[in-house]
């Protein structure tokens, strides 16, 4: 059975969990096994597409007041609010065969494994083109990808907890009238394993869980690794010239 890496990397800020992501990314090639990373955020943050503008979409003295913190993805998207979920990433060379060099059908290929980690966790789901997660009709898990350096790079959360409220407390609504209706929509839309078990669970439980679904989708075992010293050098340079620096927050 083939041995991929596993990183777990516990609790970080959002600039260093953006910049592992991209650090072990840039670092990978052909001749590396695949990674898959899971994660957390401390404190919250609002992470906001590549193409979006963080004035237009976020409230920034709000998130300042909350200690939330406001970073810019390398994917696309809308802005999200990273809470009580957890977060994976996975990497692999466009070479290795391991996924489809079709983008839906890598989506789907890598999405299953979250489906099989949340059936583990006995929560019904399935994956709903292009990029989502739903479970009994409600979304779950949100996903993005991007292809760099000849690589996949795709991350996700597994929502563990739902605060609608604070989260449009943190972002710009054009319309305060709709506000109210807009939470409301996104209750009966979005969903968590919370809200699906009636129960809270860990994070270390559905970190598991999590793990053993993609062992079980790629028919792989991961194997607890850590980053390397190269890929640390990296992700500090990468956090201090790109995700922390108000040039790339600021820059559309």
């Amino acid at each position: 059975m083939k041995e991929w890496r596993l990183l777990e990397t516990d609790f970080n800020d959002a600039f260093t969990n953006m910049a592992i992501d991209e650090a072990v990314n840039t670092l990978h090639d052909e001749t590396k096994k695949p990674t898959v990373r899971f994660y957390g955020w401390k404190p919250s943050a609002i992470s906001i597409g590549y193409f979006q503008g963080v004035r237009e979409e976020v409230d920034l003295e709000r998130c300042k007041e909350l200690d939330v913190d406001v970073v810019r993805r390398i994917t696309g998207g809308g802005a999200v609010f990273h809470d009580a979920e957890l977060t994976y990433s996975f990497v692999c060379s466009e070479k290795s065969g391991v996924v489809s060099k079709n983008i839906l059908d890598s989506y789907k290929k890598i999405c299953n494994s979250v489906v099989l980690g949340l059936r583990t966790l006995k929560i019904d789901s399935s994956f709903v083109p292009i990029n989502d997660i739903i479970s009994n009709g409600q979304k779950i898990s949100g996903n993005a990808q991007t292809r760099r350096n000849g690589n996949v790079l795709q991350h996700g959360t597994v929502l563990m907890g739902v605060d609608v409220e604070k989260m449009f407390s943190l972002l710009l609504v054009p319309d305060e009238k709709m506000r109210g209706k807009m939470i409301e929509d996104i209750k009966q839309r979005v969903t968590s394993v919370e809200l699906q078990l009636g129960k809270k669970v860990s994070f270390d439980r559905v970190s598991s869980a999590m793990k053993k679904g993609f062992e079980e989708n790629f028919e792989i075992r991961l194997v607890t690794g850590k980053l390397t010293s190269e890929e640390k050098i990296l992700a500090e340079k990468i956090k201090l010239e790109r995700f922390s620096n108000e040039s790339w927050t600021f820059r559309r």
